[in-house]
């Protein structure tokens, strides 16, 4: 089996096309892989697969082997990746749905790429000031003074097991507010520790920005843009927000780097 690995923003993935049907994974196989110290090493395992209502389908796994959500940071490496199949439409399924991508650009291994996002219905906001939304996978976002300060692995493994997120869990995402710009570390369920970037907590926590009252980069009457910086890299995210409708956010997108890294192969 031939993987690629790639990263979008710090957040790694082994990638594989499978519309052939070849590629089978085991719980214990995608374990495997995604050990940084006896397999290759990934945030996740994606598989490219034929789909019938779409261009191709995105199948995700998380390094534990669990799947059934949608990765942001995944999908946009999907794309750049279809990109390199020779694919020139990049409309495709995901667990939560139908997404939409873009090459905006491409400079040797490293390309650009906007991808649309799951709408959001609605969201709560808890008696201890954190946001818990969906954004295509389950967030809790909490405002902190300085998340270079916080124990991301400590306080983030504690709220991932709140019982209020029984049993299914819920991602982390801490995040600061700085001249404008938001600042997000995540602690991933699944992952079980922090990634360098989660694509569905970035665009979770602008939107808890926004409702939190953080003033956009841009706003255009109901659509607004935020500027988030990861640790590895800067994406934008945007929406629209229409007031006491359904669905309640809209026209949800994502946009940062894809990074081809390298290729490997895999004995079945």
């Amino acid at each position: 089996m031939t993987f690629q690995k790639w990263h979008g923003a710090g957040n790694d993935f082994l990638v594989a096309d499978n519309r052939e049907g070849s590629v089978t994974l085991s719980t214990e196989m995608i374990v495997h892989l995604c050990d940084r110290h006896t397999g290759f090493g990934a945030d996740g395992v994606m598989l490219l697969e034929n789909s019938d209502i779409a261009d191709f389908r995105m199948v995700f796994y998380n390094p534990d082997g669990s799947t059934g959500m949608m990765c942001g940071n995944g999908g946009r490496c999907i794309v750049a990746f279809a990109a390199t199949l020779g694919y020139e439409s990049f409309r495709f399924e995901a667990a939560d749905g139908i997404h939409r991508g873009t090459v905006l650009s491409r400079e040797g291994n490293v390309f650009s790429v906007r991808i649309t996002m799951s709408d959001v219905e609605g969201y709560a906001q808890l008696p201890t000031g954190e946001f818990f939304l969906n954004t295509g996978t389950r967030h809790l976002v909490k405002f902190v003074p300085d998340i270079s300060k916080v124990d991301v692995a400590k306080a983030g493994s504690k709220l991932r097991r709140d019982k209020r997120f029984a049993p299914e869990g819920v991602n982390v995402n801490f995040v600061t507010e700085q001249f404008g710009v938001l600042r997000v570390r995540t602690f991933e369920k699944g992952v079980e520790a922090e990634t360098l970037a989660c694509g569905t907590g970035i665009v979770a926590s602008a939107i808890a920005a926004y409702l939190d009252g953080v003033r956009p980069l841009v706003s255009n009457g109901e659509h607004h843009a935020f500027l988030v910086k990861t640790a590895l890299a800067e994406l934008t995210v945007e929406f629209t927000h229409i007031p006491h409708t359904r669905p309640w956010m809209t026209d949800v997108s994502l946009c940062g780097p894809a990074e081809f890294v390298g290729s490997c192969i895999i004995p079945k």
